[in-house]
């Protein structure tokens, strides 16, 4: 399935036929009366529209999570489904309730297995720190309940739930999801045959609980950055190179991190088999995989719910060879950035050239900056790109040397302070004998920062071991930039001399 845009968003009357109709596939068996009508939607909109969140895949709308704030005293009660909705009315919605009590939630079937479900319980969660509320509570169906109801009892087939004998998909998924299992409900939710009218009341603490509340979608004020450490070796074909990638998307995901950052030209085994060609040749060869790559981390940047910085690959344009890489976004769109500086190795070898645009790049955790390799060794890019607002630059490179890398390090760590943000840094590690121009490689990911009471004293936030492949997971927090540029023991970003110079892009 070819997907080029995921959003996020509230509810819109608009959305009712394709509500409608998402619904009527999601709920085909089990449940009577699958779909909301349009007055229950546009009374439920009324009294609280920011509770009512969508996926929209590519301009449809493709699954929903409805929520109303209730009493926590009534969500933790002994009550029924319409004890909350009365008859579509929603007389238990109250907006000085502390607790957002979940009324449905669901996903088109043909748009399932991209974790879309997943975004939306995420979205709940924010939205309930952002209200200051205490908890998250709904009432889950057991839909493989009438499976076992002859020889367990609905507790008995919880427990087995719970050890993972038995999967359920709603229970299994919600209990992975951090809720916790209150009670069982009987005769929760009329009809609902498949779980022989048992429902089982879920709660999701929020733990920020008395913070003061901020709008939906606000912008993150901790990062959290996974950049992959790549050991360089040979690989049969594309799919295995694939299999290797979507491991670490996974494995970083797996921690949430925002961002999966892989090295420069990691892709370069996949050259071992135009080793009889000359580099240059093999180099062009190697193009040809580049957009069934780009759109494959699209997918997986869908389908972990990750920004994925792809590191870089060649990519022929007009008969040009650059070196490129791609941001692939969460929400399915994606941007491309060159190489703007090209080493002499690069042009003689495989006779690359350099890009000619200087950008920043908007994101759900703020603006960003990518520069690859060589071009952290010139001070002027990220000049630019902190003028622009980047507060975080990512640099793939890939070194054969220690001394390559000291440089690409150092540089980094110059950046990081004379631009006051944060700097991450990954390459390859490993050889790769049997690809021409490729045989060694030299690397440590890190994390710099800027150089002040808030930050490390040595501006290292977190590295790697070197030439070992791995991962590293690191936090960085925004809002000790904002304090910095502000309050900091010394102001780069203020105190620079633009009476006597400028630094101005051409294009």
């Amino acid at each position: 399935m070819q997907i080029n845009k995921v959003e996020l968003r509230n509810l819109e009357i608009e959305d009712y036929i394709e509500l409608k109709n998402s619904m009527l596939q999601a709920y085909e068996e089990g449940v009577e009366d699958p779909y909301w009508k349009k007055e229950e939607i546009r009374r439920i909109l009324k009294i609280f529209p920011e509770g009512q969140i969508v996926i929209v895949v590519d301009d449809v709308v493709v699954g929903a999570a409805l929520s109303l704030i209730v009493d926590e005293s009534l969500a933790l009660s002994n009550h029924k489904y319409n004890d909350i909705i009365t008859d579509s009315k929603f007389k238990a919605h109250n907006p000085d309730g502390d607790v957002l009590y979940g009324i449905d939630v669901f996903i088109h079937p043909n748009y399932r297995g991209l974790r879309l479900g997943r975004r939306l319980y995420d979205a709940r969660k924010e939205l309930c720190e952002q209200l200051n509320l205490k908890s998250i509570i709904f009432a889950g169906r057991i839909p493989n309940y009438h499976n076992f109801s002859g020889e367990l009892t609905p507790k008995q087939y919880l427990d087995k739930v719970k050890t993972k004998e038995i999967h359920d998909p709603v229970i299994s998924f919600q209990v992975n999801n951090d809720f916790h299992i209150k009670r069982l409900l009987r005769n929760y939710l009329e009809g609902d045959h498949d779980s022989k009218d048992y429902a089982v009341l879920l709660e999701w603490n929020n733990i920020s609980y008395d913070k003061s509340p901020v709008l939906i979608n606000a912008k993150k004020s901790v990062v959290r950055l996974g950049l992959i450490q790549w050991q360089m070796r040979p690989l049969n074909n594309l799919d295995e190179f694939f299999d290797q990638a979507e491991f670490f998307i996974d494995a970083v995901s797996g921690y949430e991190s925002d961002f999966a950052t892989f090295p420069e030209l990691f892709v370069a085994p996949l050259m071992a088999d135009y080793n009889h060609l000359s580099e240059a040749e093999a180099m062009r060869e190697l193009s040809k995989y580049t957009e069934i790559i780009r759109k494959r981390f699209q997918e997986l940047a869908i389908q972990y719910n990750i920004n994925i910085i792809t590191g870089s690959m060649p990519y022929i344009e007009e008969n040009i060879l650059y070196n490129v890489g791609f941001l692939c976004k969460r929400d399915g769109s994606s941007e491309m950035y060159r190489k703007i500086h090209i080493t002499p190795n690069e042009r003689l070898y495989w006779g690359m050239q350099g890009g000619d645009v200087i950008q920043t790049f908007d994101t759900d955790c703020g603006k960003i900056g990518i520069i690859l390799c060589y071009d952290v060794e010139f001070p002027e890019l990220s000049r630019i790109m902190s003028e622009d607002g980047m507060e975080i630059l990512f640099v793939p490179y890939l070194t054969d040397t220690q001394n390559g890398y000291t440089r690409v390090r150092s540089c980094a760590q110059a950046r990081a302070i004379e631009n006051e943000c944060y700097v991450a840094i990954t390459g390859c590690v490993g050889n790769l004998p049997k690809v021409n121009n490729m045989d060694i490689q030299y690397g440590q990911a890190a994390v710099f920062t800027p150089s002040d009471f808030a930050f490390p004293n040595n501006g290292v936030k977190a590295e790697a071991t070197p030439n070992t492949e791995m991962t590293l997971i690191v936090d960085v927090e925004l809002n000790a930039l904002k304090e910095l540029h502000e309050l900091g023991s010394v102001r780069i970003k203020k105190d620079r001399r633009l009476d006597l110079y400028k630094l101005r892009k051409l294009k």
